[in-house]
């Protein structure tokens, strides 16, 4: 069976009553959890960004208090999973300043986290690509906020 394409979903939800279009997103949202965690944050989150922003910058803070130091390989699986998380919401707001902010909040706490992740590639190019992610996205953004950001950016390049 063809999944329908985008296009196709939006024209037929535009057709739908009230009713059956909230009985369509309470079934979405109960099969999976990424579903229900979307739906969440669309409902509650979306309208207060700022807050949101701060939310997630806390979990972040929270797990990379939690991280195991003592083997670099639990280590390693600890910031993998904080990223993951960062990814996740990152995705959910759609934003480009919610990107900047969540990734650069992740590379200043691996920097403070006392891991030496400039000792080992894989933390190393970690680093390396999220700092990538921020360029590319600062790049695409105005020009007053690029050099609000930029100034930062050049703290965690050092």
């Amino acid at each position: 069976m063809k999944s329908a394409g985008i296009n196709e979903i939006r024209k037929e939800l535009q057709t739908l009553e009230p009713k059956r279009l909230l009985e369509l997103c309470m079934r979405l949202g109960k099969y999976k959890k990424e579903n229900k965690e979307l739906l969440g944050y669309l409902l509650f989150d979306a309208h207060d960004e700022p807050a949101f922003i701060a939310n997630v910058q806390e979990e972040i803070r929270e797990m990379f208090g939690e991280v195991n130091r003592s083997n670099l390989y639990l280590a390693k699986k600890s910031v993998r999973k904080i990223l993951r998380y960062a990814n996740k919401y990152i995705k959910y707001s759609g934003t480009d300043v919610a990107e900047i902010e969540l990734l650069m909040f992740f590379c200043l706490q691996l920097k403070e986290s006392g891991i030496p992740y400039r000792r080992n590639a894989v933390f190393s190019n970690m680093y390396d690509q999220q700092l990538k992610k921020i360029r590319k996205t600062l790049n695409g953004l105005h020009e007053d906020l690029q050099s609000d950001y930029a100034q930062a950016l050049e703290e965690l390049e050092s």
